[in-house]
């Protein structure tokens, strides 16, 4: 039976091509992935900024479907306006949908901590001007960005058109500047990482978080699930609700 487990809503952008795909595959069997969109083309700030006043009525709406927990699968969105707004996020659409809701900024936070990561490298797709804001936004939560390596891309499309392998090519090259990282934080929902992090993990000998892992491993502990399936060494652990 369809979702005869779990009904997990997703909070994505309008132009987000990802979530749904790496959600439904990495989720255990019985748990159902239902989606409601944001208008965004751009990841640029105006248009972050704009997509998050749709966010509640996007959670209101999965309410419908009778969803058993929400996420909100943008990380830039998420962080865009630095510390506390992510759990404010969290709170508007728990209200929204009457469930519990996740927020991938908190849900990074959150695997993070169970791996009591420090110093950080991070990988992105995008401009430089995000960056920036994910650096403020990481480092005001006590982590030390080591380096940081982006693509420079703006079309949230030519995101979704990167695959897991430039991935896992960007994150090497981001570990061969500063190997001396306690994890690698992958960032964007839509930026198809999740089938390349045990190859990378193996590889490199570090830990990998990404913001869908992260999102999803969140969410199901939300809703009482099995993370088993989601790759990454953080998804055995349980946050108890921290952060």
């Amino acid at each position: 039976m369809y979702g005869w487990r779990t009904r997990l809503g997703a909070v994505v952008p309008s132009s987000n091509t990802t979530v749904e795909g790496e959600f439904t595959t990495y989720a255990p069997e019985g748990v159902s992935v239902h989606a409601a969109r944001m208008p965004l083309e751009s990841v640029t700030p105006d248009e972050l900024d704009a997509m998050a006043d749709a966010a509640v009525d996007c959670a209101d709406r999965l309410s419908h479907a009778d969803v058993d927990v929400v996420a909100y699968a943008c990380t830039t969105g998420s962080l865009l306006h630095g510390p506390g707004f992510d759990r404010e996020l969290e709170l508007s659409l728990a209200e929204a949908a009457g469930v519990p809701a996740v927020a991938t900024a908190l849900s990074v936070k959150r695997a993070l901590h169970v791996l009591g990561a420090e110093r950080l490298g991070v990988v992105t797709p995008y401009t430089e001007e995000l960056n920036q804001r994910e650096t403020d936004y990481l480092e005001s939560a006590g982590y030390d960005v080591i380096t940081l390596d982006g693509l420079g891309i703006e079309s949230n499309t030519e995101i979704g058109e990167q695959t897991p392998e430039n991935a896992y090519r960007q994150t090497r090259m981001c570990l061969d500047t500063a190997p001396e990282v306690d994890a690698v934080f992958v960032s964007c929902t839509n930026y198809r990482t999740l089938p390349m992090i045990e190859r990378l993990e193996r590889d490199c000998d570090v830990p990998v978080v990404t913001s869908n892992g992260a999102t999803l491993w969140d969410a199901l502990q939300r809703a009482d699930v099995s993370t088993a399936d989601i790759p990454g060494r953080f998804t055995s652990a349980r946050h108890g609700g921290l952060v």
